[in-house]
């Protein structure tokens, strides 16, 4: 039986660090990281200019990769309004550069994204990172030091696994 392979790009949005990831997920349960980084705007340019920096970086990615879907991290509330609302902002220009690009979009709480990684949903930022170097098989050294760019492999990672759980229960 042939394994079907899905490209997934992960992101965990925001408008100074934007982890990006696209990873590859096969029917048997195999992962592949093809990329990992973060998106990094300066705090000194304009709003526009960052979301800018932002849209055109997701979009080289979708270009050089070609995902077929995008698993992005719902907004976590925060009493930080302006937090809140600069996430949203960025998260509004990823998930247009997805529309124009004919992705799938995918969302997952950062609940989700914790219990599916690690199986609890308090996780830590550290359990989270150890059990995405298990899952796919690499070591810390190989990427980023941002926390947003694991975040991001861990949002693909939960999107591959529900995908997948979905299409067992509709066989």
């Amino acid at each position: 039986m042939q394994q079907e392979i899905k490209r997934i790009l992960g992101i965990d949005p925001g408008i100074a660090t934007t982890g990006i990831s696209v990873i590859e997920s096969s029917s048997g349960g195999a992962y592949r990281t093809l990329y990992c980084g973060s998106i990094e705007t300066l705090k000194d340019k304009r709003i526009e200019q960052r979301l800018s920096e932002i849209y055109s970086s997701v979009n080289d990615i979708i270009s050089r990769y070609k995902p077929e879907c995008l698993a992005i991290e719902e907004i976590f509330f925060s009493t930080n309004a302006k937090s809140v609302i600069n996430v949203g902002q960025a998260r509004g220009v990823v998930l247009l550069c997805a529309d124009n690009n004919n992705l799938s979009v995918f969302e997952y709480t950062p609940l989700e994204v914790k219990q599916a990684i690690v199986g609890y949903g308090r996780a830590t930022k550290d359990q989270i990172k150890y059990m995405v170097k298990i899952l796919l098989k690499v070591n810390e050294a190989e990427f980023p030091k941002k926390d947003d760019a694991w975040d991001s492999l861990a949002i693909a990672i939960c999107h591959a696994n529900s995908s997948r759980f979905n299409e067992n229960i509709k066989r």
